[in-house]
C-alpha cells in the first residue's frame, strides 16, 4: 500500500541542527582513518554540559508516582515558584496566573506563532529551529540583518515596519544571543521598544540563555521594558543543563486575557500537558535556593572562561574575527577574508565549508551560516564551546577556582583538551589553504613565465 504524506509536510525541511547530527553520523561510520577514532571535535551541538542540579533529579524521583494528568497549564505549584523566579532574579512582578507551561521554549514558540497574526520580524544571524517553525506555520516573514555590532538596529527595525502592510508584526527578540552570544543591554531594549510601541510590534523574547549571562546583574528581560507587547519565553534546558526534561514556560502580557483562553485551547488540543514528575522536579529548579544559586554562580563562570579562551584563540588567527560573548555557550566566527582562497578550492558556501571541516584529517564539526539564516555564501560560523565532560569539570572548578588569567588558561587546557585542539585544528585548515592558494599563485606566475619565455 502506498501512503501520500500531505504536501504541507513535504515542503518542509529537516531542520538544520538535526540534519547536521545525520550527517556526522554517516560520516563517522564510513571514515576509513584509524585516527577517527577520538571522535568529532564538536563545536556544532549547543547543549549544556553540566549535570542536572542534584535536587532536581532528587525531586523527580521524589514525585515517579504522580501519574495523574496535570492542569493544561501547569501545576499550580509550578506556576507560583515560576512566578517568584522571576521576581526574585529579572525583578518582574509576575501573577501565576500569567505563566503558562510547555514542553520546551520551542513548542511554547510555535504555538505563540499559531495563534498570533501577522508577519514575522527575524533578526539574523539565527538560531537554527526558528525559521523552520515559521515555515511550517506559512507564516508570512521577514528578514532583519544585524548591525555591523551582530545586534538589532532600532533605526533598521523601523525602516523594516514601515514597509510592512500588516495590522500586527511579530519580532522574534532571541537575548541574549543564539548564535553570537551577545547580550542586547538596557539601553538598546529600550530603543528597539521605542519602535515596537510606535509600530505596534508584537515581541516574543526568547530568554532561555539569561541565567548564562556572565556578568548576571547587566540582564534585563524586554518583558520589564515593554511590558504590554512582550511574550517572554524560558526553561530548564540551559540554565539547568535540562533540555532533556523538555519543560519550559511562556509569560503573557498583562491584559492579554482573551489570548490565554485560546493558547489553553491550542495546548490542550496538542499535548494535553507536561509530564507531571517533571513538573514537580522543575518546582525545585525554579524555588529559590542557596544550592541553585551556587550552580549557576559556577556554570556560568565556567561558560565564561571557556568563552573567553575560544573569542581569545580564534581571534589570534590571521583573517578570522569573532563575536566576543556575553553569555550563552557560543560566539560568531567571521572566516570571510578567506572568501577568495575557499572558492578556489570550490568551497563557495557555508555548507561547503562545513563539509570540508569534518572530513579527514580536521574532524571538525561546526554551524555554518547558512543554517543560522544568513547568505549561502558568508562564511560565517557558529562554534560552540561545550565539548568536555561538564561533571568533571564542575567538580575540578569547585575543588581549586581559577583566579587569574593564566589560571584560566590552563583551567581550559586542562578540563577542555577537545576545545583546545579544535581550535587548533580550525587554524591548521586556513593556514593549510593559505599555503595551498600561494602555491597555486606561484604556479600560475611560473607558468606565465614559461609562456613568456617560450612565445620569445
Amino acid at each position: 500500500m502506498k501512503f501520500i504524506v500531505d504536501q504541507q509536510v513535504e515542503d518542509i525541511e529537516m531542520p538544520e541542527n538535526l540534519k547536521l547530527n545525520t550527517f556526522l553520523k554517516e560520516f563517522h561510520s564510513v571514515c576509513p582513518h584509524s585516527e577517527c577514532s577520538f571522535g568529532l571535535y564538536g563545536f556544532a551541538f549547543g547543549q549544556s554540559p553540566f549535570p542536572v542540579p542534584l535536587l532536581m533529579q532528587e525531586a523527580l524521583m521524589k514525585n515517579a508516582n504522580q501519574g495523574a494528568y496535570a492542569p493544561v497549564p501547569g501545576i499550580p505549584e509550578l506556576r507560583n515558584a515560576i512566578s517568584k523566579y522571576n521576581k526574585h532574579y529579572f525583578g518582574m512582578d509576575i501573577a501565576p496566573e500569567r505563566i503558562y507551561v510547555g514542553p520546551g521554549t520551542k513548542e511554547l514558540i510555535f504555538n505563540l506563532l499559531q495563534i498570533l497574526h501577522g508577519t514575522v520580524i527575524l533578526p539574523t544571524p539565527a538560531w537554527l529551529g526558528y525559521l523552520p517553525q515559521i515555515r511550517l506555520l506559512k507564516k508570512n516573514y521577514h528578514m532583519l540583518p544585524s548591525n555591523t555590532n551582530k545586534k538589532i538596529s532600532p533605526i533598521d527595525l523601523k525602516k523594516l515596519s514601515l514597509r510592512l502592510q500588516d495590522r500586527q508584526k511579530i519580532l522574534i527578540l532571541n537575548n541574549p544571543n543564539n548564535p553570537t552570544g551577545l547580550l542586547h543591554n538596557r539601553l538598546e531594549l529600550e530603543e528597539i521598544a521605542d519602535v515596537c510601541r510606535e509600530q505596534n510590534i508584537t515581541v516574543i523574547s526568547d530568554e532561555i540563555y539569561a541565567q548564562t549571562t556572565y556578568d548576571f546583574s547587566k540582564f534585563v528581560s524586554m518583558g520589564k521594558i515593554y511590558p504590554e507587547g512582550t511574550f517572554i519565553t524560558n526553561g530548564l534546558s540551559k540554565s539547568h543543563a535540562a533540555g532533556g526534561y523538555r519543560l519550559g514556560y511562556v509569560i503573557f502580557p498583562q491584559h492579554a486575557v482573551d489570548l490565554k483562553r485560546q493558547f489553553k485551547k491550542i495546548l490542550a488540543t496538542e499535548y494535553t500537558a507536561v509530564s507531571t514528575p517533571i513538573q514537580y522536579a522543575a518546582v525545585a529548579g525554579f524555588e529559590i535556593s542557596k544550592e541553585i544559586d551556587i550552580y549557576f554562580d559556577a556554570t556560568r563562570s565556567i561558560h565564561q572562561i571557556m568563552g573567553e579562551y575560544t573569542y581569545n584563540a580564534l581571534s589570534a588567527i590571521e583573517g578570522i574575527k569573532a563575536t566576543k560573548p556575553d553569555a550563552t555557550f557560543y560566539l560568531l566566527a567571521d572566516f570571510n577574508a578567506f572568501a577568495t582562497e575557499l572558492q578556489k578550492v570550490k568551497i563557495n558556501t557555508s555548507q561547503k565549508l562545513s563539509e570540508a571541516l569534518i572530513v579527514h584529517p580536521y574532524h571538525t564539526a561546526i554551524v555554518g551560516g547558512d543554517s543560522l539564516v544568513l547568505e549561502r555564501t558568508d562564511f560565517s560560523a557558529r562554534i560552540a564551546y561545550v565539548d568536555y565532560n561538564g561533571t568533571k569539570v564542575l567538580q575540578n572548578y569547585f575543588d581549586n577556582k581559577p583566579k587569574t588569567s593564566s589560571e584560566r588558561i590552563e583551567f581550559v587546557k586542562n578540563n577542555a583538551p577537545k576545545v583546545v585542539a579544535g581550535i587548533e585544528m580550525i587554524c591548521t585548515f586556513f593556514k593549510n589553504l593559505r599555503k595551498e592558494s600561494l602555491n597555486d599563485l606561484q604556479t600560475q606566475k611560473k607558468k606565465k613565465f614559461d609562456d613568456r619565455l617560450n612565445s620569445a
